[in-house]
């Protein structure tokens, strides 16, 4: 049996053969394999719909069982590619933007279907008899991601080597749908998404007081981590831009506006910030590592096909913090870095992956400073006793980078945290210290992320703990539920005793059935609610319902109160403390 990732490229190549036999006069783009499957790309005489799928696949299966070999061929240069491919408009386009010095390969099947493709495949289509596919959805996607070119129709499937393999994931797809963070963020009253502001979320008052939950977190963090706190402006002079070299490799994502006559850019990035904080003084080497975290709130432009609400928006806070400091501190700041960003994803339960990225091919500044760079990291990274991978040439423009890769309840994993080592922009921006013998010398700069983006970050918790946030993170962590309004007295006093112990409360206290009260409370993921009614009152006592159905009667004001104490104290991801 091939490997996933050939075993969905070999099933790529058969649903676009499928697709030809369908439509004589398709014309191809591209179709990878991605995590759940693959894709194919196709400019179609019409348009795809659910009731193509099941002919589609019904082909496919039938090419599948002819038992066709996936032939590898080297093509002897270009223009045999360009002569192979003269009816494929979309294949002549990608042959034509390869570097001269690029080989041409393509996969053949038994009965003739070829494509443009560098692999890997099966040796031959019996190996994906096996296999579990389906396809679910076709969408509209730009040739090559541009929105000045064709739009194309993506067909995609889902592929898996075993229909056990596949009922798991689609099991988790729905449960997905579920946890939408859009969804529950609006039954939950967290965050709102508006036509007239399309990739700009709106807060809420439950939201922002989760985020304010957060940013708390994240402040006792920084402080204890030696962190100094920053703000620097959002409109910035474009001739920054340029110096900071966004202009030349960002310059697509950026916003623009005028200002006196002259052009500004809104910030994508809060580095260029910190660089005119730190060059605003000459700082002597007893001053370094100095670490400058900001919670920066940014703007890019992303296409409107890409907005995914807090999980991919055109403005977000990053958590950015930039550490200036001499060539002999960087293994040791990594290794802090990494230990920080360690204990966060720690405190929220998470597991993750952590991915060392390399020089891509475009980059700024000395190929020596990178390999030094890289060095630095991956030395850090052994030095803190952490496995990872490497990603060849995934680096960012000016440094290599480390990214944490956070792995939810359903086995997905989010890109959060990062951490770029870079020798490049404290040249551009002619930073220096003083060293300990007089003389003036370049610092070195690590940039980093922990969270990556405050709003994305909470777009994960939503989805990961499906709204039931832990009791500390709770926007409401205590509902009271007097049973009839003449116990409203007794609740109220209960009331202002959790809340001067620092507690969010919420209390029902209508003309209502108690049904209906504590109804309205589950439906917010309230982690704790008390009921009060004579019993309650003649004992000094409350009864506690647990978010997950357990009830536990006579329990004191005080000893409540001290196991919530507790509970956010530890930052527990565990809830029912009280029936330990």
């Amino acid at each position: 049996m091939p490997d996933i990732n050939a075993g969905r490229h070999s099933l790529a190549h058969v649903m676009a053969e499928a697709v030809l036999q369908m439509f004589p006069h398709a014309k191809l783009g591209i179709g990878p394999s991605i995590d759940d499957g693959f894709y194919y790309d196709f400019d179609l005489p019409q348009a795809l719909a659910q009731e193509h799928f099941a002919e589609i696949e019904s082909r496919m299966a039938a090419i599948i069982k002819q038992k066709l070999d996936f032939n590898f061929e080297r093509l002897p240069g270009r223009q045999a590619a360009l002569d192979m491919f003269e009816d494929e408009p979309y294949k002549l386009e990608l042959i034509q933007s390869l570097p001269p010095e690029d080989e041409i390969t393509v996969y053949r099947t038994g009965n003739g279907f070829f494509d443009l493709c560098r692999g890997p495949h099966a040796e031959n289509t019996r190996e994906l008899l096996g296999w579990a596919y389906c396809i679910h959805s076709v969408a509209g996607a730009y040739w090559r991601g541009s929105e000045k070119n064709p739009m194309l129709q993506r067909l995609y499937a889902y592929a898996f080597p075993s229909k056990s393999d596949l009922k798991a994931h689609k099991n988790r797809i729905e449960e997905a749908k579920k946890r939408d963070h859009r969804k529950l963020g609006r039954e939950l009253g967290l965050f709102e998404l508006f036509e007239e502001a399309p990739g700009f979320p709106f807060f809420l008052p439950r939201g922002l007081v989760l985020r304010g939950v957060l940013e708390r977190f994240w402040e006792e963090k920084h402080a204890g981590a030696g962190y100094q706190e920053i703000k620097t402006p959002i409109i910035l002079n474009q001739d920054l831009w340029h110096r900071s070299g966004h202009w030349d490799h960002y310059q697509g994502n950026m916003y623009f506006t005028k200002i006196d006559g002259s052009d500004f850019a809104v910030k994508p990035m809060n580095c260029p910030g910190s660089m005119l904080v730190f060059k605003r003084g000459l700082h002597s080497y007893r001053e370094l590592p100095m670490r400058l975290a900001e919670r920066g709130l940014v703007h890019r432009h992303e296409l409107s096909g890409t907005l995914h609400g807090l999980m991919r928006a055109r403005c977000f806070t990053q958590d950015d913090a930039h550490i200036f400091m001499t060539p002999e501190h960087i293994e040791s700041e990594i290794f802090n870095v990494i230990s920080l960003i360690d204990d966060f994803y720690k405190t929220f339960g998470f597991a993750y992956k952590i991915e060392l990225s390399t020089r891509p091919k475009k980059f700024m500044g000395r190929a020596a400073d990178w390999d030094k760079a890289e060095a630095a990291l991956e030395n850090a990274l052994c030095a803190a006793g952490k496995d990872f991978s490497l990603n060849s040439g995934d680096g960012a423009f000016y440094g290599p980078k480390i990214d944490f890769h956070l792995e939810d309840c359903l086995g997905r994993t989010w890109q959060c945290g990062t951490i770029q080592l870079d020798f490049q922009m404290p040249e551009r921006f002619d930073l220096e210290y003083v060293c300990q013998d007089g003389k003036r010398r370049r610092p070195v700069m690590i940039h980093r992320v922990v969270f990556g983006s405050i709003e994305r970050f909470i777009g994960i918790l939503i989805e990961h703990f499906a709204g039931s946030f832990p009791f500390w993170l709770s926007p409401v962590q205590v509902g009271l539920v007097p049973v009839r309004t003449e116990h409203n007295g007794y609740a109220e006093k209960i009331l202002e005793t959790l809340r001067q112990s620092g507690f969010r409360c919420d209390i029902q206290a209508e003309d209502e059935s108690m049904g209906s009260k504590i109804k309205r409370l589950r439906l917010n993921r309230v982690p704790y609610i008390l009921i009060m009614g004579d019993k309650e009152i003649g004992e000094g006592t409350v009864s506690v319902r647990t978010r997950s159905g357990n009830q536990i009667h006579g329990v004191s004001v005080d000893g409540f109160v001290d196991a919530c104490i507790r509970l956010n104290e530890a930052r527990a991801t565990e809830l029912d403390e009280l029936s330990k």
